[in-house]
């Protein structure tokens, strides 16, 4: 590859807002030689180790996560809360704090990640015991962000697949209230997605958990829900330590709720 041809290249593949891996790169066909000599010119801006940019200033979370979506080759989505509150369903945002941007993957974040130089936290979710691989894959229970026109969209949860997998992080790092409180704006969820998710679903304590809230707000989807077609398992659940047994679904939740 030509030197200018690489730099068209370059300008190809890598628009301004997204980052790379140098590994990344390389399987696009850029030498190590053409690579080194970029960044010596200022061509390519080290983030960090092994990670670049073309111009640092205009870096954003959307933009490293739409480049980490189009880098890897297992599927990474932004889900959870995060996918609730591009979706305008999020609740208790935390005014002045670093935004956490929830991403869910059955392998974990490459380490380079949380030490880019940016206002915002990156976590983790492995999907290994909540979701099966068909539904990680499969694009009906995704939606786009379009974000900035000159980029490829970001990939996030829809808020039916979104709110099922924020509930596998209650009680430790989302409060029943808080779950409560999102699930109170969820009356326009499809029901025919749901009766998928919770067939396809790997946890028992998720389905449950999301089956009383459901049946506790009463929106006009949850009647079409066949719970007996759910996986659902048997026993109690512990959940709220401390808490009430609910008789319907067998799990420990606050004896206030």
């Amino acid at each position: 590859m030509l030197n200018t041809e690489a730099r068209q290249q370059l300008q190809k593949v890598l628009p301004l807002d997204l980052i790379a891996t140098k590994s990344w790169l390389e399987a696009q066909g850029f030498s190590l030689h053409f690579l080194d000599n970029a960044v010596r010119n200022h061509t390519l801006l080290p983030l960090v180790a092994g990670v670049y940019v073309r111009q640092e200033m205009r870096l954003s979370w959307k933009g490293i996560v739409t480049s980490l979506q189009i880098m890897s080759d297992l599927a990474i989505h932004l889900g959870g809360l995060s996918a609730l509150e591009l979706e305008g369903l999020g609740h208790y945002l935390s005014i002045g704090n670093m935004p956490r941007i929830h991403l869910y993957s059955d392998a974990p974040l490459p380490r380079w990640l949380n030490r880019i130089d940016i206002p915002a936290q990156f976590e983790w979710h492995g999907t290994r015991r909540l979701w099966p691989n068909t539904v990680m894959q499969d694009s009906k229970y995704l939606r786009q962000d379009n974000w900035l026109a000159s980029c490829p969209p970001l990939h996030y949860s829809c808020p039916e697949k979104a709110v099922l997998e924020l509930l596998a992080d209650v009680p430790k790092k989302i409060s029943f209230e808080h779950a409560d409180q999102l699930m109170q704006g969820m009356s326009n969820l499809s029901p025919r997605k749901l009766d998928a998710l919770l067939k396809a679903c790997d946890s028992i304590k998720v389905k449950r958990l999301f089956l009383w809230l459901a049946e506790k707000h009463q929106h006009a989807w949850f009647k079409h829900l066949a719970p007996d077609q759910y996986e659902l398992g048997t026993g109690k659940r512990l959940i709220a330590k401390g808490g009430r047994l609910e008789p319907t679904w067998q799990i420990t939740v606050p004896k206030a709720m």
